[in-house]
């Protein structure tokens, strides 16, 4: 049986999130641990949208949750679980949050989002430009740097794409340069 077929029959063709039976399409669901299948969820355009973008959020759209949340698949569980953090402040998602519970390993996945961070005490990434990076940015080295413990030199210019974030330090990123992770300064990368 076909990937989109096992996950059409999984979520009985309608929006793992909010029901919704029409424009669906597979999302892979970030940091998981695990792969194919239960790595991703059946979505609407609707939620797919509103997932990641702040501003085109619709709280109301998001009571959904409310059913979502008691899924027995932990890919939606972590998303509710990430939604509801997402949309703290309107107050209702708490409620839900309280009620909520996750097994170990997969709220583990889906505190890895960082959704759960107090903001005020969230890292800020921000490259030269004083861009704001994110995990997955792709970024442009502005000069050539030498890279320690190494005799390899990344030239200016090089793209490093899905680059990851130190979580300790706002001035390092990761990302690979010719097959080798390496660690990054902000102060010599330029968002694309």
């Amino acid at each position: 049986m076909s990937f989109e077929r096992e996950l059409n029959q999984r979520a009985s063709q309608q929006c793992e999130l909010c029901g919704q039976t029409e424009k669906l399409s597979a999302y892979e669901v970030p940091h998981s641990p695990k792969e194919g299948l239960d790595a991703h969820i059946l979505l609407c355009a609707t939620c797919l949208s509103q997932l990641d973008d702040a501003e085109a959020r619709d709280p109301n759209h998001w009571r959904c949750l409310n059913d979502s949340m008691w899924s027995t698949v932990p890919a939606v569980q972590v998303m509710a679980w990430r939604m509801l953090h997402r949309l703290k402040g309107e107050g209702w998602p708490q409620d839900l949050l309280d009620m909520m519970y996750l097994e170990d390993e997969t709220k583990e996945w889906a505190a890895a989002a960082g959704d759960a961070i107090d903001k005020s005490q969230q890292l800020i990434h921000r490259d030269v430009n004083g861009n704001v990076l994110e995990a997955g940015d792709s970024v442009v080295l502005i000069k050539d740097l030498k890279v320690k413990g190494s005799s390899m030199v990344a030239k200016q210019g090089t793209a490093v794409r899905r680059i990851s974030l130190d979580h300790e330090n706002p001035k390092y990123i990761e990302g690979k340069v010719d097959g080798q992770q390496i660690v990054l300064v902000t102060d010599y990368v330029k968002k694309i």
